[in-house]
């Protein structure tokens, strides 16, 4: 019992503050500007579902299918990277405020919600620090043919880790608009701008990452 909870919270302490779905509630909340509650509630479910699959893959298959199309993980962290850098820069290029136009059953310029895999699951959520973690923590899983038994306790327990983490990602995302009542229209919109920008350099800095593990090799 101690060993799989060892291995549970090694899993999810490994993976939470990279994903940190409580810092990135006022990005969530800037993508869906104009959703109605149902549909805030609705992606938010969307993401979290993305996120369990996306986060599984990368754990069991990340590396397998990184090998088989000869990408490196440099590679990954650079496109991962602009990415995310251009998420980042749109938002905080975008217009709008928040007011009560985010409660009509359209978004204030005129098309539908947003889709939830892309941005708001890869990269907002699970982006290419992420899943190189999960690939890494994937790497270190026994043998199927040497230890079979430790091989379905470590799968086992990092289901339930990242269905814990997906959860986390729910209730964070599923209760966003509290945040925009606490603090109203112009600290939510001061925040959302300084969160931008804090993703822009974010963005920056994996792919500075990414281009210098290729050089350093």
């Amino acid at each position: 019992m101690v060993h799989a909870a060892n291995s549970f919270l090694l899993i999810y302490a490994a993976l939470f503050p990279i994903i940190d779905p409580v810092g990135n509630v006022p990005f969530f909340v800037a993508a869906t500007l104009g959703c109605t509650e149902a549909e805030r509630h609705a992606l938010a479910l969307g993401v979290a579902r993305y996120g369990f699959f996306l986060l599984v893959g990368s754990l069991f298959f990340g590396a397998n299918v990184l090998g088989f199309f000869g990408v490196t993980m440099p590679a990954v962290r650079v496109a991962g990277g602009l990415a995310v850098s251009a998420f980042g820069w749109r938002l905080l290029e975008s217009g709008g405020s928040i007011d009560g136009g985010r409660n009509t059953r359209t978004r204030a310029d005129g098309t539908g919600p947003p889709d939830a895999f892309y941005p708001l699951t890869m990269p907002l959520t699970v982006g290419p620090g992420s899943i190189s973690v999960a690939i890494t923590l994937g790497a270190e899983r026994p043998p199927w043919r040497q230890e079979p038994l430790d091989l379905a306790f470590f799968v086992a327990t990092a289901l339930a880790a990242i269905i814990a983490l997906c959860v986390t990602i729910y209730l964070c995302y599923r209760f966003a608009e509290r945040t925009v009542a606490i603090l109203g229209e112009r600290g939510t919109n001061v925040m959302l701008r300084l969160a931008a920008f804090i993703m822009l350099c974010i963005g920056i800095q994996i792919v500075w990452s990414g281009v210098s593990a290729v050089l350093h090799h």
